[in-house]
């Protein structure tokens, strides 16, 4: 069922009533569907009357959202005298912890409540609509605002278009039981977004260093788990020498997916001297999201990453070997 229960929209509609002023944070390094579902609950607030103010830890690496990045703030500024009247709102993701540290230490103070989609997300309270088989939080979004204000208008459904298209990879990862989505799609293009040039943001204007390091990437896949599992990985040189910003690892997953037997991708970046990135990408059955969480990472079935404390040559063969386990 993707349809958000009435009783959690009343849960909404109360807490938003409860509340003067409304903080907005989603998770660090913002997606697409971060930034459309954060901007997009802004929007249901104003309609509600009620000020508030989008908070996040970035960066924004990526190319298609480097343009929203100005919407965002990373210094929370009080709207109302009193802070008990400051509701928080977390988009996108569920702990506290992935907001960022900078985000993290100026709302744990207030009470919150989570808009999410991700399987692994683990609510502290009742307080929340989380939904793991909902393509995107884009699309819980969209379903409040069309509950409690109709259709939207041309330039919200762009975003919420947007954030959907992101995060099913352009509905290449939907299945046969996605009529919902679609029909929900459908109406944000009725109300006048335009699929093509979407596609085209999405996916257009990457620098020629990105490609580079395409290339170098794809050199480096090892095979794994009998041909089921590819792996590669960026190093520290590689991030002097080709930057951080318009990183491309959409495509980077979807030719190691259509790769025969490959059932599993993993694809390591050091981020600095201390810690590593880890991206996962899975079809069928495969449950990435249960490797990452073995990591303290999470997200969905076949889509999941996590952050962790080591270097490549140590986290490499630790993900390998829970891999094995589970493939």
């Amino acid at each position: 069922m993707l349809s958000i229960p009435d009783t959690r929209f009343k849960l909404f509609y109360d807490f938003i009533s409860e509340h003067d002023a409304f903080v907005i944070a989603g998770h660090k390094e913002p997606d697409g569907d971060c930034v459309s579902s954060s901007l997009g609950l802004a929007r249901i607030l104003k309609k509600f009357g009620k000020p508030c103010q989008v908070l996040s830890a970035g960066p924004f690496k990526r190319t298609e959202i480097k343009k929203y990045e100005k919407l965002f703030f990373t210094q929370y500024k009080p709207l109302c005298t009193n802070p008990e009247k400051t509701g928080l709102f977390i988009v996108d993701c569920s702990e506290m912890f992935r907001l960022g540290e900078v985000i993290e230490k100026q709302v744990s103070g207030f009470k919150s409540f989570i808009i999410d989609h991700h399987k692994t997300s683990l609510p502290s309270s009742d307080l929340c609509i989380i939904n793991p088989k909902a393509p995107a939080t884009a699309f819980l979004i969209q379903q409040l605002y069309e509950h409690f204000f109709g259709e939207p208008d041309k330039e919200l459904a762009e975003l919420l278009f947007f954030g959907l298209g992101t995060d099913t990879g352009f509905f290449r990862f939907l299945d046969s039981g996605s009529s919902e989505v679609f029909y929900a799609a459908g109406r944000l293009v009725k109300a006048g977004t335009d699929p093509r040039r979407t596609y085209a943001e999405m996916t257009g204007s990457k620098p020629l260093a990105t490609r580079k390091l395409l290339a170098l990437v794809l050199d480096r896949i090892s095979v794994h788990c009998g041909g089921k599992l590819l792996v590669t990985y960026e190093t520290l040189e590689d991030t002097k020498k080709y930057g951080r910003d318009g990183r491309d690892t959409d495509i980077l997953y979807q030719i190691l997916l259509a790769t025969e037997n490959v059932c599993a991708v993993a694809v390591f970046r050091q981020e600095n001297e201390n810690s590593c990135t880890v991206g996962f990408r899975s079809k069928g059955e495969i449950d990435v999201s249960a490797v990452a969480a073995r990591f303290g990472g999470g997200g969905h079935k076949n889509a999941s990453g996590l952050s962790i404390e080591g270097v490549l040559d140590d986290i490499i063969p630790k993900i390998i070997g829970e891999f094995e386990k589970n493939i």
